[in-house]
């Protein structure tokens, strides 16, 4: 077993039979302490959350597979935190896709002047490269295509299954109790096929309950429980 690349939260290995294993780690995105999904640096240790966000990814991977999604989960063994998936090539150098409910993270530093925090968002999709050095900027459909990292057929099939598959997390997340806000995914190619990668756990989305925000070991107690 070969390591192939080290993530903030997750390292990933190359398996004989060709497929990948995850590592999820105890780290979470963040500043100076604080969880932040949106955040492109380790910001807190956190001690078994790492088999916990894996515990709600085999949730939401399983419950998408069911649903006719394609995603790029094959197994997982919870008592070591790994996850054995299928191979898959990232759009460019990394892609990230956010779902936004809320007008919350960086979605009102930006935006602050136009809109109330908290405000109601339309399932609003937007993508940012994978650039720590460059603080993961926003991208358009129009400048993915300029820069062939995707072409806008892929661009709108992936809102599309985005919208999708955020619904069904948001439905799973109220039924808990709690109040969904936003969440982030990424996409690749397995063959010439788009489908669902890396994960879906309470590190990357924020959701409410009482008017706070929930720290990810308390979302992933209401989701599992």
């Amino acid at each position: 077993m070969k390591k192939i690349y080290t993530g903030k939260t997750k390292d990933v290995y190359e398996l004989e039979n060709g497929n990948y294993m995850l590592q999820f780690k105890d780290d979470m995105t963040g500043e100076n302490g604080v969880f932040d999904p949106g955040a492109n640096t380790v910001g807190a240790h956190i001690e078994g959350i790492g088999r916990e966000n894996l515990r709600v990814s085999v949730k939401f991977f399983e419950m998408l597979n069911a649903a006719g999604i394609k995603t790029h989960y094959v197994s997982a063994d919870i008592d070591n935190a790994t996850m054995e998936v299928l191979p898959a090539k990232p759009f460019g150098k990394g892609l990230e896709v956010i779902c936004r409910y809320r007008a919350v993270g960086s979605f009102i530093r930006r935006y602050g002047a136009y809109i109330e925090d908290g405000a109601k968002l339309p399932a609003y999709v937007e993508m940012t490269i994978k650039d720590d050095d460059r603080g993961d900027p926003l991208i358009t459909k129009e400048g993915l295509e300029v820069l062939g990292i995707m072409t806008g057929e892929q661009f709108d099939a992936i809102v599309k299954a985005t919208k999708e598959i955020t619904a069904i997390v948001a439905a799973e997340v109220e039924k808990a109790g709690a109040e969904f806000y936003d969440i982030k995914f990424e996409f690749g190619f397995n063959g010439q096929e788009v489908i669902l990668i890396d994960e879906i756990a309470s590190g990357n989305m924020r959701a409410y309950k009482d008017g706070k925000t929930l720290e990810p070991m308390d979302l992933t107690a209401l989701l599992l429980k």
